[in-house]
């Protein structure tokens, strides 16, 4: 299975842990949650900081 970036819809996208990916292009962090994405900014200390989705987005 092919994953997209849910944002800008590139290919750029690596796995980060076992539900965890990494998008290359908008260097934000996703997952899958019940039928919802859940975008995360990485922190200059490496934590995982919540963000808002833009519209559009599931």
């Amino acid at each position: 299975m092919i994953i997209k970036c849910p944002v800008c819809r590139g290919l750029q996208v690596g796995r980060v842990g076992s539900d965890q990916y990494y998008c290359w292009n908008c260097y934000l962090e996703f997952n899958f949650s019940r039928g919802q994405v859940n975008l995360f900014e990485v922190g200059e200390d490496g934590s995982l900081l919540a963000t808002e989705r833009p519209s559009g987005i599931m």
